[in-house]
């Protein structure tokens, strides 16, 4: 869910008519790890196990013309039907955001932002798996564009669904 109209404010040292993106703040909201079989989940020779992997992206405007947005990555590896590990981690990033068309701040905020914090949430994905006894999880790289169009494409069809 997004909140992506403009505020009326402009932040300090905004020049009008220069496109850009600015990162001013990263952070972790939220961050969780289960590693409920431990210490026998951690035995060599265990079969792999299977994960699911869930993505999320929100943003919402601020009274004070930035951008918050949050990107959500969680992953739940399973064995036998019984949970190995999982990891949550809700990573934000406070954005200013200057010279984008209306029309187009919404991709932006949900696509080229999360774009600027996958990085980092994998990163303690891969960090908290490690510490947690397992190999390091590294999430692939995500197609944040293609994640954007069918979640787009999902909305829209829901919205003809209910009409």
């Amino acid at each position: 869910m997004t909140d992506t109209t403009a505020p009326e404010a402009t932040p300090e040292g905004a020049e009008a008519g220069q496109a850009g993106i600015r990162i001013l703040a990263q952070f972790v909201r939220d961050f969780s790890f289960e590693n409920p079989l431990a210490p026998d989940a951690l035995r060599a020779g265990a079969a792999q196990p299977a994960i699911d992997m869930g993505v999320e992206m929100n943003a919402r405007g601020r009274a004070d013309g930035l951008f918050e947005v949050d990107l959500k990555l969680s992953a739940r590896a399973e064995r036998e039907g019984q949970a190995v590990f999982h990891v949550e981690v809700v990573y934000g990033g406070l954005f200013h955001i200057v010279g984008i068309a209306e029309e187009d701040l919404e991709p932006v905020l949900l696509i080229e932002c999360p774009r600027f914090l996958f990085p980092y949430a994998r990163r303690l994905i891969s960090d908290v798996t490690a510490e947690g006894g397992f190999p390091p999880f590294l999430i692939d790289p995500i197609d944040f564009a293609g994640v954007y169009a069918a979640r787009k494409a999902q909305a829209e069809g829901q919205q003809v669904g209910n009409a």
